[in-house]
């Protein structure tokens, strides 16, 4: 199939791979960004499996913390114009507060605000603002404490980051440094454990293919996997990650001194996961003038 010029930047901006190696490595995989993406780190050449941070959403995260629960709901807007708007924010947290007695995005939907269904809300604002909104999703936790963070803060309980951080033990400041910990490193999940089995597998499978492309023997290789695929779970795993407070001790071992166990977290960012649709400006103006 033919490999387009945007299809070469886009894997050139994802990994920091060259021109002709990012063509290459679309033309051999059949133009599928993941595997070329793949193929690249395989033969040492992306610096960096970095995914695009380029998002079709704008809005809010919103969170809501009551004893010993806490929720984070993601409302988007087409713009951040709107994001910014006062209704819309008051609109926002009225949700998050009403997320606070539902288990999940459909209940909420019709749950009440002011007598209306949080859909009806929506669908008001929608007319009254002018621009599309969604809500795409919410997210709970429980525990003995539950403590919250907003980074990119625009008002008191919502921005672009929502973190909640459940815990035993500790106290509420501890519990702030590792949901800040958390808004910055992103790990992946709170342990070993709890990763997804398919998502090492994949990184395991790229490693013995970097390791095997070295020539090195079987039993150096092994041994090469083996380091790769523990600092690859560390890195992914909250409780194995550098705490950014202190980056000499883990945030198992800075839980353990601050006398607090973590049993779970959550983090939630506007837009990740959309990608976002851009059109050639010339091509756009053309189909305008058709």
């Amino acid at each position: 199939m033919a490999i387009t010029a945007a299809q070469v930047k886009e894997l050139r901006e994802m990994t920091g791979a060259g021109m002709m190696d990012a063509k290459k490595a679309l033309t051999e995989n059949n133009g599928d960004m993941e595997a070329a993406t793949d193929w690249l780190r395989t033969k040492g050449l992306a610096k960096a499996a970095k995914k695009s941070g380029r998002t079709a959403a704008e809005g809010l995260v919103a969170v809501n913390v009551a004893g010993g629960k806490g929720v984070a709901v993601e409302v988007n807007s087409e713009t951040d114009f709107v994001a910014k708007n006062a209704e819309f924010q008051a609109m926002v947290q009225a949700i998050a507060g009403a997320a606070a007695g539902v288990a999940d995005v459909e209940a909420l939907k019709a749950a009440e605000i002011n007598g209306k269904t949080v859909e009806a809300t929506m669908t008001d604002k929608i007319a009254t603002i002018g621009e599309n909104m969604t809500l795409r999703r919410m997210a709970s936790i429980e525990g003995e404490t539950v403590v919250s963070y907003i980074h990119n803060s625009v008002t008191e309980g919502m921005g672009k980051i929502g973190v909640l951080v459940a815990m035993t033990g500790g106290d509420e400041a501890f519990g702030r440094q590792v949901a800040m910990h958390i808004a910055a490193a992103n790990p992946a999940a709170l342990n070993q454990d709890a990763l997804d089995a398919a998502f090492v597998e994949k990184e395991r499978q790229i490693q013995i293919d970097i390791a095997r492309e070295s020539g090195k023997p079987e039993a150096v290789i092994e041994k090469m996997i083996e380091g790769r695929m523990a600092k690859f779970l560390a890195e992914n795993t909250l409780l194995g990650q550098a705490f950014v407070i202190n980056p000499d001790l883990t945030v198992e071992a800075a839980a353990k001194e601050a006398g607090a166990t973590i049993t779970g977290f959550i983090r939630m960012e506007v837009g990740e996961g959309i990608e976002k649709v851009e059109e050639d400006f010339a091509a756009e103006v053309a189909k305008m003038n058709a």
